[in-house]
């Protein structure tokens, strides 16, 4: 609000303004007023403004004996460990009725005794995994388990898959009646001699089930000299190379709508889909280059020929190339849970900001 003094200082340097020749809709914008204010404090030099300043308080606002009242009840014996869903009812069946179940988590927020009740611990938040990278075949593996359905109705078979993150090939696979984490030791063991891994070459990553914190596994990756690495519990995010790669084996058309007849059915199919998924799909992540292109180093080459024919089309035609050419540039690092860049969360606050 503005008061009498303020507004005679204003009025008077708008008068002094318009006397030198400013427009008058002008002088009013530059004080940050409108031409019909001004106009209106005119008509009434010498009043102030007539709003009242207290803060008017809403007719049902509980008053603060009121609201000790309702946090003695929230903070009872009883009721000291219940949320307010849970103390509502509870009142209510004895014929009480204290405040609304919003008011009472209203009154909780705000003395700070809302964050949780109970005895029982509070959920922790779990750190984010380490942010990895891949700058090369064998450095970083995902692997992960998925059901593969039975024909006996409540029975599955296990395709375990450990797959490479910088080629995208699928360089282990089996499956087996059962979940197990021998059965992925063997696996990882048959990988890593096939492609010949160090110790201290590759980390390995998955999320937390059983198989893959249990002591058998972890005794196979001490004994490899393979570094775990491990998802939070119950976030699929953290593990998404692993993830996207059951997604394109299901939707496949030729996954088969009726379950396997049998372990060595399940096998048998599994084996093709490997084939084609290494040798025959161009991965859209890898520039549309097959994982086996890029799993053995032939993706450069490939890339830069794609490079020279659209090079040498423009050429030909130039006007029908009204922007760049395609990018067939190679992808140098994968990242798997990369950190956040300041500078982009910087960005999308201050996009949020102009949107508010």
């Amino acid at each position: 609000m503005t008061s009498l003094a303020q507004r005679q200082t204003l009025l008077s340097l708008i008068d002094e303004a318009v006397a030198a020749g400013a427009r008058a809709a002008r002088a009013c914008q530059i004080v940050g007023l409108s031409l019909r204010t001004v106009q209106r404090w005119k008509l009434t030099p010498h009043r102030g403004d007539q709003r009242p300043e207290r803060i008017q308080q809403p007719a049902n606002r509980y008053s603060e004996p009121e609201r000790q009242r309702i946090l003695s009840v929230l903070n009872s014996e009883e009721y000291g460990h219940l949320p307010p869903s849970q103390i509502v009812p509870r009142l209510a069946d004895r014929g009480d009725y204290v405040a609304s179940e919003s008011t009472m988590y209203r009154l909780l927020r705000s003395v700070g005794q809302l964050a949780h009740r109970g005895r029982q611990r509070a959920p922790s938040p779990q750190p984010k995994p380490r942010a990895i990278t891949a700058q090369a075949p064998n450095e970083v593996y995902s692997w992960d388990i998925t059901y593969l359905p039975a024909a006996i109705k409540g029975r599955f078979y296990y395709l375990y898959l450990f797959l490479d993150l910088f080629s995208r090939m699928i360089v282990g696979w089996q499956v087996y009646d059962v979940e197990d984490g021998e059965h992925a030791s063997q696996i990882l063991r048959d990988t890593c001699l096939r492609e010949g891994i160090e110790p201290g070459q590759v980390v390995l990553h998955s999320d937390n089930g059983g198989p893959m914190r249990g002591a058998t596994m972890l005794a196979t990756l001490r004994e490899l000299g393979v570094a775990p690495s491990f998802s939070r519990p119950a976030v699929s995010d953290d593990n998404p190379y692993s993830e996207a790669l059951f997604r394109t084996l299901k939707y496949r058309p030729q996954y088969p709508r009726k379950p396997f007849a049998s372990l060595q059915q399940a096998r048998a199919w599994v084996a093709r889909f490997v084939r084609w998924y290494n040798r025959e799909h161009r991965h859209s992540a890898i520039r549309f280059i097959t994982p086996e292109q890029r799993h053995r180093g032939l993706d450069t080459v490939l890339l830069a020929q794609r490079q020279a024919v659209y090079e040498a089309a423009r050429a030909r035609a130039p006007h029908r190339w009204s922007g760049p050419l395609r990018n067939w540039s190679r992808i140098d690092v994968v990242h798997l849970n990369p950190d956040k860049n300041p500078a982009e969360i910087a960005s999308a606050e201050n996009n949020l900001r102009r949107a508010a």
